[in-house]
């Protein structure tokens, strides 16, 4: 418990030091950090801050990467790799969206990123790619549910 309480007084530090765009200083203390999970979502958390300004992100996404890897619960590496996902998405980072989908194991989940992926392409207009994505997703229900928002996407378009 004294090692979970210490994790996350260090996030809490690292979240300041995000605010003030010290993110070699957050990066540093992240790395101390002795809960896996704290680690794993401090080192997101640096990463997608360092994105969104334009920063090199990318060693930070190696380290999150990682981190979230040390974890041992498969359920708790997937909901990070889905929210570090998700987060991308956020940030219009299509790219690095489906890299980090690519790495979860669970079709289901990993589907459910693809989906979400393929209908923010589509309401940037750009169906084929979307529709590409779509046929590419493995988990039948999610297939049909992505279809049906793209169809709708499609209509909502028509009509504008």
């Amino acid at each position: 418990m004294q090692e979970w309480y210490q994790s996350r007084a260090l996030y809490e530090a690292i979240s300041k030091l995000i605010g003030n765009r010290d993110f070699k200083t957050a990066v540093q203390i992240a790395e101390t950090i002795p809960d896996k999970g704290i680690k794993a979502k401090a080192f997101s958390k640096i990463a997608i801050e360092m994105a969104k300004m334009g920063e090199d992100y990318r060693e930070v996404l190696k380290k999150t990467l990682d981190a979230i890897f040390e974890m041992e619960n498969e359920d708790s590496i997937t909901k990070a790799l889905m929210s570090l996902a998700f987060e991308f998405l956020n940030l219009d980072m299509i790219d690095e969206t489906l890299r980090i989908a690519s790495m979860i194991k669970d079709v289901s989940n990993r589907s459910k990123i693809q989906a979400e992926v393929a209908i923010s392409l589509a309401k940037k207009g750009k169906i084929p790619e979307a529709l590409k994505l779509i046929n590419d997703i493995l988990d039948d229900d999610v297939k049909t549910w992505a279809t049906s928002r793209l169809a709708a996407e499609i209509n909502q378009k028509r009509e504008d």
